[in-house]
């Protein structure tokens, strides 16, 4: 069971680890209003760390879903100014963000898909400019999640509210590495490590190709950008400051070539995009384009995410995780990217991270396509990998090297 001590020491890590909160900076925390008395906790823990500010942005689903069914596509379709002027100067005043997520998952099934794709779009362009700021990793950002009735639910629909509560709670806060007497940031400092370091192995490799196989029928090449870099445990800012970008994390990912991914590949997991949940689909690539793809359920919705803008059809990451990873080994489907996506391999439709590639973050845009990246307003994760998963490397002299066998690294 999950105490108040425990809550105490995740809104501790998330300051102290996840963002690293510097002295004199502003902290930006995202919360759904249900979690107010955990964001006083995370407050509270910044002002120590010497924030100069923090402030919350709230949001409510249910607001939320009233604002779709009401609203014209009209009001829907614009953003106003100061909203854009509001992110910007936080930017520039070296905000840290902190994204603390509780939804129930799939909680806009009922709701207009297409006045989502209208409100996101034009969120979408209006700030295109200002995504580099985490996108580039220019300012601290972490996320992490909070146990709520809603989402136990969907979690586990035969248990009582009571015993779903208190089953994802423990869940979470294990997989995040909290317990009742051990030391989190000190367990953090060590498991990124540990992830750094299969991070170097592949950098060593300096493969050319990966060639995903699974059970499910995935038979798939993905090309790397030359001069790729891959990524583990945390990120560093231009400044030289580490944080933990999503707390849990189990990934070692890097960067695909834009128009070098051929194959077919299967979800393993369901992914819930703008609040609905697409299932049982697969994709076809062709030169990184997806041509072709079908689900099972929310079929619609793939075709929103695929058709949002032109890279939305190709991939900006792939991303090793071990199947034996805690997420994993806890048998538990989370309905959650950021759970989900660390219980297994996974890929990302859309935008890929600069840190990726060597000198990306000085990039300018034009540079940064001719070197072979993706290009999207959005970035979007699913989930890939099974038990039978197997990965191999290939080098550019054509040298196959097993990188996993039965779902896990081989080194």
């Amino acid at each position: 069971m999950v105490s108040e001590k425990m809550y105490d020491k995740l809104a501790e890590l998330v300051v102290k680890k996840g963002v690293n909160v510097q002295k004199g900076q502003p902290v930006i925390i995202n919360a759904a209003v249900q979690d107010a008395a955990f964001v006083r906790k995370v407050a509270g823990y910044a002002y120590e760390a010497g924030a100069s500010y923090v402030s919350v942005e709230w949001h409510d689903t249910g607001l939320e879903k009233m604002a779709f069914r009401y609203q014209s596509e009209e009001v829907l379709a614009e953003v106003p100014q100061w909203k854009y002027d509001k992110v910007k100067y936080q930017h520039d005043g070296g905000a840290c963000y902190i994204s603390i997520t509780s939804e129930e998952p799939g909680a806009m099934a009922d709701v207009d898909g297409e006045k989502i794709r209208i409100a996101n779009m034009a969120r979408y362009s209006k700030m295109q400019d200002l995504m580099t700021y985490t996108m580039n990793n220019e300012g601290q950002w972490s996320v992490i999640g909070l146990p709520s009735l809603e989402w136990a639910r969907v979690v586990f629909p035969d248990l009582s509210d009571e015993e779903a509560f208190e089953k994802l709670g423990d869940a979470i806060f294990a997989v995040t590495r909290v317990t009742e007497d051990n030391d989190p940031i000190a367990e953090w400092n060590e498991h990124d490590k540990e992830m750094i370091a299969h991070a170097d192995k592949m950098n060593e490799f300096s493969f050319k190709t990966l060639h995903f196989t699974s059970e499910l029928g995935t038979d798939l090449y993905v090309d790397l950008v030359k001069d790729h870099i891959w990524v583990a445990g945390g990120s560093i800012t231009p400044t030289g400051i580490f944080f933990d970008p999503n707390m849990p994390t189990e990934e070692c990912f890097c960067m695909p070539a834009k128009t070098g991914v051929n194959g077919i590949v299967y979800s393993s997991k369901p992914l819930d995009y703008n609040g609905k949940l697409i299932e049982d689909f697969w994709l076809k690539f062709e030169d990184g384009k997806v041509v072709d793809y079908d689900a099972k359920k929310e079929k619609e919705s793939l075709t929103t995410l695929l058709s949002f803008d032109e890279g939305s059809s190709y991939l900006g990451e792939v991303a090793l995780v071990p199947y034996d990873s805690p997420i994993s080994r806890s048998g538990i489907l989370f309905f959650n990217t950021l759970y989900d996506e660390n219980a297994a391999c996974h890929l990302a439709l859309g935008r890929p991270y600069p840190e990726n590639l060597k000198g990306g973050v000085e990039m300018s845009k034009e540079e940064f396509a001719a070197h072979g990246a993706n290009d999207s307003m959005q970035h979007v994760d699913f989930m890939i990998g099974t038990r039978e998963t197997e990965v191999d490397g290939i080098r550019e002299d054509g040298e196959v090297i097993p990188v996993f066998r039965n779902g896990n690294f081989v080194f």
